[in-house]
């Protein structure tokens, strides 16, 4: 059975399936618009167990001592959801893959495993365009950072403080043929502000590191900034898009879809971690979820007062938002307050749904008492 296509509307689908990613027999061939996720990292000792549990000769690898074979077995098992990707993408849809590279003594030796590198050369041969990535650093103030021999030379090491974000395509650019599609791509613009920071390729995000304590299957799980997603789902998709993560752990990518009008499709293999990923979005309250909505809104009025004291020129009006934008692109952009998020089955998989403010003014700030989840009826 595959996944339908959904078509654009006032409410948004989202479904989280648990089972691993190697196989997404549920979603139907070219009928997804963006993939954002971060996979378990190779040779990163946390995701040893759950790598290895898909191919066992992972863990005897290790065991001896040959950690060249055991990157290279992990990365196999990486390389299947890659092809799947391939095969659910449609024709002109990105894929971005936020990846770090591992550090890790074995055998007496500290060595550096390029996880980037491997990735960018699997997908490329499954036909994949590698696009500019972004480096992402991940601020630190750590005082015992540096790895090695403290001050001596010849023993230290470089602290790794970034990650990347690989950004693939499918295939050529997405084509726009009718007026619908085309007003649709202009109701999904970016403000000219966001795009000189969002396309540059140095992102300074702070992490996000999560301790996991009601799950018995994983001790922590290392989770990404909603940020992040946030940013790559409005720079490489348009509302009513589905979003793929194939990776899904607790559920950042689809409350970035949520608050960005997508809708979403996630997998996770750790179905222990179903209770705690429903638990983590109900406590999401809906009036943050707007209040992000909301300060991007305000961050574009700040930035337009700003510029117009300078002496420069705003030179085009976005009716929808009642406020000055930069360029005739932006003129119809549009954000709408969440209104509510119903959770329509939780029995096998987990599926909600998002709905919206249409008509409501942006200055009109909902203030709404509840978690973001309301109850199944």
């Amino acid at each position: 059975m595959h996944y339908l296509n959904l078509e654009i509307s006032d409410k948004m689908k989202h479904t989280i399936f648990f089972n691993a990613a190697q196989n997404m027999s549920q979603i139907g061939d070219n009928s997804v618009d963006l993939v954002v996720t971060s996979p378990p990292y190779p040779m990163i000792e946390m995701w040893d167990d759950i790598l290895a549990n898909q191919n066992p000769d992972i863990r005897v690898a290790l065991k001896e001592n040959n950690p060249r074979r055991a990157f290279e077995l992990m990365h196999l098992e990486l390389d299947k959801v890659w092809e799947e990707c391939q095969r659910v993408l449609k024709e002109g849809a990105f894929m971005c893959i936020n990846i770090g590279d591992a550090t890790r003594t074995i055998n007496n030796e500290f060595a550096l495993y390029n996880n980037n590198t491997r990735i960018i050369q699997a997908c490329e041969k499954l036909g994949f365009i590698n696009l500019p990535n972004i480096l992402w650093r991940k601020t630190t103030n750590a005082p015992n950072k540096f790895m090695g021999s403290g001050m001596l030379p010849c023993g230290a090491y470089v602290t790794m403080e970034h990650e990347w974000i690989l950004i693939f395509r499918k295939g050529s650019k997405r084509i726009y043929k009718t007026a619908e599609e085309k007003n649709a791509r202009r109701d999904s613009s970016f403000f000219w502000e966001e795009r000189n920071i969002w396309f540059s390729d140095i992102w300074e995000i702070n992490g996000v590191k999560q301790a996991i304590h009601k799950t018995p299957s994983r001790e922590r799980n290392a989770s990404f900034p909603v940020e992040l997603p946030y940013r790559l789902i409005n720079m490489y998709s348009q509302k009513g898009d589905v979003v793929l993560d194939p990776f899904m752990g607790l559920g950042t990518t689809a409350v970035a879809s949520v608050i960005c009008e997508r809708n979403s499709i996630g997998y996770e293999i750790d179905s222990l971690l179903k209770p705690l990923l429903k638990d983590t979005l109900r406590t999401i309250d809906i009036q943050k979820a707007n209040t992000l909505i909301k300060n991007r809104y305000t961050k574009h009025l700040a930035f337009v007062e700003e510029r117009i004291k300078q002496g420069k020129d705003v030179k085009y009006d976005n009716t929808h938002l009642q406020c000055k934008v930069m360029t005739k692109q932006e003129t119809d952009l549009t954000f709408h307050y969440l209104q509510n998020i119903t959770i329509v089955d939780d029995i096998k998989e987990l599926i909600f749904e998002s709905n919206y403010f249409r008509n409501r003014d942006l200055n009109n700030f909902p203030t709404i008492e509840r978690t973001l989840f309301e109850p199944m009826n």
